[in-house]
């Protein structure tokens, strides 16, 4: 006899992580290709030094130093293990067994997952036709027992971004008693100047009084700490006090900590590199088009092949020719392939291969 276990784990789908092969090209989780800057390096040494001692739980340098970025007083914003942690922390935060949870789909994976995980129903929002998020249909789906939004902006895995616009139609449109979470870990990436940024959307969203607005990012992508765990929320008072309740003592290690205050000294250069990942997303994007793809318009970094049912017979084909691309396969015609921007070579060896694919 084994222990019980929660029956409705077994209809929970399980998170499914990007592929690792040894020797292949992976595109398929979004990383940056370069490692973390040397000075990022020195401090991760250091903070090595002293791991026998636990962290600070509540990471103060690094919360006063995004605080002073963001210019926010640091009870307004949340660390958590990656962006993804918050996630979660958001959803324990707000709501509690038969609760709504409302977002677009196809969209971030975990969403589903975390949102059944704590008992509450996700509410998927259908994207519109040209795989963006519809504002219209995620406010419609809003209930009386609606408690948190997720909205994914650049969109993974779409890379679709909400415009200024839209993104103040739905601020406009929740209700006060409903919690808005902007997810930007691509923020980084964007380039159009109609993708607002979010946070300073949630600190006009505040300042008129609306204080249901939180925003994720995260040190794991354009920063390149991916394998190190370290995100934030940026959040009214009474929410970045909720994640801090709900967050895991010690979740965020202390080279994690070090390593991210390293990488916002550094972020100037950072930002150097994600403008060259853009010149790149440009690139593929319009090497793929004219080979007779459709690829939505991406802030993030990575592209969109919503190739429906011949999203098996591509992730093959690319992993016949050593590449590793990010299939969404599922039988639905939101099915597609998500493949990361790189290098230059790296890029050059997806597109050789996607050219020898028959359209």
């Amino acid at each position: 006899m084994s222990a019980h276990i929660r029956p409705a784990l077994t209809h929970i789908p399980s998170y499914v992580p990007g592929r690792n092969i040894p020797g292949a090209i992976k595109l398929a989780s979004n990383e940056v290709a370069r490692g973390p800057l040397p000075s990022v390096l020195a401090a991760i040494a250091d903070a090595s030094a002293v791991i026998n001692r636990y962290p600070d739980s509540g990471a103060t340098a690094l919360v006063d130093k995004l605080a002073h970025r963001f210019d926010v007083e640091p009870a307004q914003i949340a660390i958590g293990c990656g962006s993804v942690s918050l996630c979660e922390q958001a959803l324990l935060a707000t709501c509690e067994t038969g609760d709504d949870v409302v977002f677009g789909w196809r969209s971030f994976e975990v969403y589903p997952v975390f949102t059944e995980m704590i008992g509450a129903h996700a509410r998927k929002v259908p994207l519109t036709s040209d795989y963006r998020l519809d504002v219209d249909g995620i406010l419609a789906a809003i209930t009386p027992t609606t408690r948190l939004i997720f909205a994914c902006t650049p969109n993974n895995p779409t890379g679709t971004a909400l415009r200024t616009a839209e993104l103040a139609h739905l601020l406009d449109g929740v209700p006060d008693d409903v919690l808005v979470v902007l997810d930007e870990a691509y923020r980084e990436f964007v380039d159009d100047p109609d993708v607002p940024d979010g946070i300073t959307a949630a600190r006009e969203a505040w300042s008129r009084g609306r204080r249901n607005v939180a925003v994720l990012r995260t040190f794991s992508k354009a920063y390149g700490l991916a394998g190190l765990r370290v995100g934030y929320c940026v959040a009214p008072e009474p929410i970045a006090d909720a994640l801090r309740k709900v967050y895991v003592p010690f979740a965020v290690n202390s080279i994690a900590q070090a390593a991210a205050i390293a990488s916002l000294d550094a972020e100037s250069e950072l930002m150097t590199r994600c403008r060259s990942i853009i010149a790149e997303r440009g690139r593929v994007t319009a090497e793929l088009r004219a080979m007779g793809y459709e690829v939505p318009d991406s802030q993030a970094n990575f592209v969109w092949l919503p190739l429906r049912e011949r999203t098996t017979e591509f992730n093959e084909h690319c992993l016949d020719h050593k590449i590793v691309v990010r299939a969404f396969a599922a039988g639905a015609d939101s099915d597609g392939v998500r493949v990361t921007v790189s290098e230059p070579a790296e890029n050059d060896a997806f597109l050789a291969a996607a050219r020898s694919f028959p359209l």
